[in-house]
């Protein structure tokens, strides 16, 4: 139950419209379902809507399903095409299991608000949200940047992940004040999810570096420390 519509696309939105090998389609398609997933967490958050929770879960199925397709159809399809397409066919693979991995973590988020004996704060609800709300973004900009080959795209990703971290990093602090032994569960709970968003902001990041990747034919990771955060 996936509730905004993930339909791929034929051909790319770029300025020269091109033709979108399957597997690539395919990695398109989990972009999508991944901020799917990502929307339904904050819905879930704000108003505790069931159909929400349920379109997590369907989210984490979908994505385990196109990793596992990619996952069989790549070896074949890798040999019938040119060193470009290879590569991005690579990169499909490589989206794919970063994708998959964040529909876990959203997963889990999911359950574990589901679990709650009582009702988040205010002041938690409104950080994981902000943290949520980022990292759809983030996912948005990925498959756009991915559609049309753009690294705008990958720069935006990049600088937005220091943004969740941020917000990351003020919930634990603030947690970490609590002398109140009621209160430990309650805040190993906002914790963990929090570790999980933060953590598939960093899988978002790979992606973001997967494309510059594809784009540039050189890796973010093999660059110093100062001239990638810039």
């Amino acid at each position: 139950m996936i509730t905004r519509k993930t339909a791929a696309r034929k051909k790319t939105n770029g300025a020269t419209a091109r033709e979108v090998h399957p597997l690539t389609e395919l990695a398109l398609r989990a972009c999508l379902v991944a901020s799917d997933a990502a929307f339904n967490i904050k819905d879930f958050l704000i108003n505790s809507s069931q159909m929400a929770y349920l379109a997590i879960r369907d989210c984490e199925k979908e994505l385990d399903r196109i990793e596992r397709q990619i996952d069989e159809q790549l070896p074949a399809a890798i040999t019938e095409v040119s060193e470009p397409e290879a590569r991005e066919l690579l990169a499909c693979l490589r989206f794919s299991t970063d994708l998959e991995r964040i529909g876990d973590l959203l997963w889990g988020v999911g359950q574990r608000v589901q679990s709650l004996q009582i009702r988040l704060p205010k002041e938690d609800a409104k950080e994981l949200i902000e943290m949520t709300t980022t990292l759809e973004l983030m996912l948005k900009q990925v498959r756009e940047g991915f559609a049309r080959r753009e690294l705008e795209a990958a720069s935006y990703v990049l600088r937005a992940d220091r943004e969740i971290d941020q917000v990351y990093r003020s919930l634990v602090r603030r947690h970490l004040q609590h002398d109140d032994l009621q209160k430990i569960q309650h805040s190993a709970d906002v914790l963990l999810m929090a570790q999980a968003l933060e953590r598939a902001g960093d899988h978002a990041t790979n992606l973001a570096e997967e494309l510059f990747r594809l784009i540039e034919g050189r890796s973010l990771r093999h660059l110093p420390k100062r001239q990638n955060k810039d």
